[in-house]
């Protein structure tokens, strides 16, 4: 027997007793879900989709894809320094295949309960294979971190590494060949990467702009530029630093490219200013996350690479834009 719409959201994703975050007065069930919000706190919401095809591979291992599909949304909230409350699903199935089903359920299921986050309703349907996911935190009224506070003479950070998940998508798209442990490592990059909430919430009070990175550090980097009203520099030889696969990569030129131009990073990039740096280490070792400085913010315009020596490094590092 076929199995149904409504049993396949009480099958995988309806969960009467599991964990649910408090906030969520009513979650799965009625036309609405009700959050009751904590009095002094205001909420932050974000919505990402994943397509397949254009976000993921169709061979995708579906407990991988269910972890990155609310990952990418959870990064943001870190971006913005906000703790999760809750969160809907709005799927679209070519059918209901319940293996792919359990297992992806189990991938969304074990982040979601790491960061009490709930799933508190959504939509399916039938339709090519589609994700969409709003997530909604809460940030003290007022202490939310934006792209628009950084000030020239503010240090650049990010976390973690960067490039990796870049260099696993041009494996698997067959224009870059790399050992398997190389591949390993990198594509694990791709479909399992890990919001960095535990660094937003200590980074508050501290950072004085940021975001999460997604389409790759360039032009994300430009985002907060613009808002900010700011330039940067950013040190050559720290960049190419960032790649874990580094020894598939010999020429840094193109270690270069892959960390400035690459994307699905879901690292978070901020600025804070220069006396804050200690604070910015201590809140690194607090969340666990290695931090790396890359650059300095500058009152003239525009992005420049510099090598040790303090000269240009010139190139073109273009992020990703779905519609470019």
């Amino acid at each position: 027997m076929a199995l149904g719409e409504f049993e396949l959201i009480r099958r995988y994703f309806r969960r009467d007793d599991g964990p649910r975050n408090p906030a969520v007065s009513l979650g799965i069930g009625d036309d609405c879900a009700l959050l009751q919000t904590t009095p002094g706190m205001q909420l932050a919401v974000s919505s990402d989709m994943l397509v397949e095809g254009r976000h993921f591979f169709p061979d995708i291992d579906a407990e991988a894809l269910g972890h990155k599909a609310l990952a990418v949304n959870l990064s943001d909230l870190a971006a913005c320094g906000a703790r999760p409350l809750a969160f809907t699903l709005a799927l679209s199935l070519p059918h209901a295949d319940e293996p792919w089903l359990e297992r992806f359920a189990r991938g969304l299921f074990e982040l979601a309960d790491v960061h009490g986050c709930t799933l508190m309703g959504g939509d399916t349907t039938r339709g090519p294979l589609n994700i969409c996911i709003t997530v909604v935190g809460e940030v003290p009224a007022g202490q939310a971190l934006l792209r628009s506070g950084a000030r020239p003479g503010d240090e650049l950070w990010v976390s973690g590494t960067l490039g990796d998940a870049r260099l696993a998508l041009e494996a698997l798209q067959g224009r870059r060949v790399l050992a398997p442990a190389a591949l390993e490592t990198s594509r694990l990059r791709l479909e399992r990467p890990t919001p960095r909430l535990a660094l937003g919430l200590a980074l508050r009070g501290i950072a004085s702009a940021a975001m999460d990175l997604s389409d790759g550090l360039a032009g994300d980097l430009g985002h907060l530029l613009s808002a900010s009203g700011c330039g940067a520099s950013l040190d050559a030889d720290t960049l190419c630093g960032l790649l874990v696969a580094s020894a598939a990569v010999p020429d840094p030129k193109d270690r270069l490219a892959l960390v400035l131009g690459g994307g699905d990073d879901y690292e978070l990039l901020f600025s804070a200013p220069a006396a804050q740096h200690e604070a910015v280490r201590a809140a690194g070792r607090a969340a666990g996350v290695a931090l790396t400085r890359i650059g300095r913010l500058e009152g003239a315009p525009g992005l420049r690479v510099i090598d040790a020596q303090g000269r240009p490094v010139h190139g073109r590092y273009a992020s990703f834009d779905h519609f470019a």
